[in-house]
């Protein structure tokens, strides 16, 4: 197995600190990706080193194993397990393990492949999780949606539940890299990185926004139009309503993640704007009114 050089592929150095690893994995996967790269095999085989150097890189279990075992990691458990089953095998050599100094896929290979040959059989071993990030809007997920991914080469055409947060994971049973002899093939793990360019803030399934209104309509009530996720409705202002209050629109929010028909709530704080560019007229009619407040007031 040849050795690939999985700090080489995301260009970054042995003591890159995790923080760096994501970021340059990050600044690649967009870079390469099949969408931006369509029909481009030199692109989709960069692509697929680059997610499996982030796979390995990004676990600091994984990671160490890689730094001190090379290309032969994936088997350090096996390494391991098979000393001390050796060792068992072989109490009347008094093989000193610990003592080995030669190459490890050679003694790895020594050990396992030569019990291999003894008993007829193969260890099977599972192949590699692989880890993939898909961008989409917040509008993209207020709604189940399909979306094809092209992973290990193929096309995956799969259905995104509503209501998927920022920066949560799913697991695609089955389709990582394929196991070796015979093993079970590895997952897929999806990360959704979600923008939102809406007037909305979200927080789970409530939504929260704000609505401007002019000091008469907060003085002596009305009627505004206010934009939900889905629509505007209309809504009654109450007389003499404060600047800062908020209202709840019940289900007017974002749906609940794997709730069929279930939504949060909409918050909607109230600003109020005051009038510039009084005219003389205007501005005498707000004096007798300040001074009827005044009177009321003494």
């Amino acid at each position: 197995m040849e050795f690939i050089d999985y700090y080489k592929i995301l260009e970054i150095t042995k003591t890159a600190s995790e923080a760096d690893v994501k970021k340059a994995y990050r600044k690649l996967a967009r870079k390469y990706h099949p969408d931006l790269n369509p029909n481009n095999k030199e692109a989709e085989n960069k692509f697929k080193a680059i997610n499996e150097a982030n796979e390995v890189l990004s676990d600091s279990e994984k990671r160490k194993k890689y730094n001190k075992f090379g290309k032969d990691w994936k088997h350090a458990d096996e390494f391991k397990n098979a000393q001390e089953q050796q060792s068992k095998r072989n109490t009347n050599q008094q093989q000193d393990y610990g003592a080995f100094t030669g190459d490890f896929s050679d003694f790895f290979e020594s050990m396992y492949g030569n019990n291999s040959r003894n008993t007829g059989r193969q260890t099977k071993f599972r192949g590699q999780d692989v880890n993939a990030e898909l961008h989409l809007n917040l509008r993209d997920v207020y709604i189940s949606q399909q979306q094809t991914l092209t992973v290990n080469g193929k096309n995956i055409r799969l259905t995104f539940p509503a209501g998927i947060e920022n920066g949560q994971v799913i697991k695609i049973t089955g389709h990582g890299t394929a196991g070796a002899n015979g093993g079970p093939k590895g997952d897929l793990f999806i990360t959704f990185s979600i923008s939102n360019d809406t007037q909305f803030k979200r927080e789970g399934s409530n939504l929260y926004s704000s609505v401007v209104l002019d000091l008469y309509t907060a003085l002596l009530g009305g009627e505004v139009l206010i934009d939900t996720f889905y629509g505007k409705v209309k809504l009654k202002v109450a007389p003499e309503t404060q600047a800062g209050s908020k209202i709840k629109l019940k289900g007017k929010g974002f749906p609940v993640y794997k709730k069929e028909n279930e939504f949060g709530d909409l918050y909607v704080t109230y600003q109020v704007k005051l009038p510039t560019a009084l005219s003389v007229k205007e501005k005498e009619l707000l004096a007798e009114l300040q001074k009827i407040r005044n009177n009321e007031n003494n």
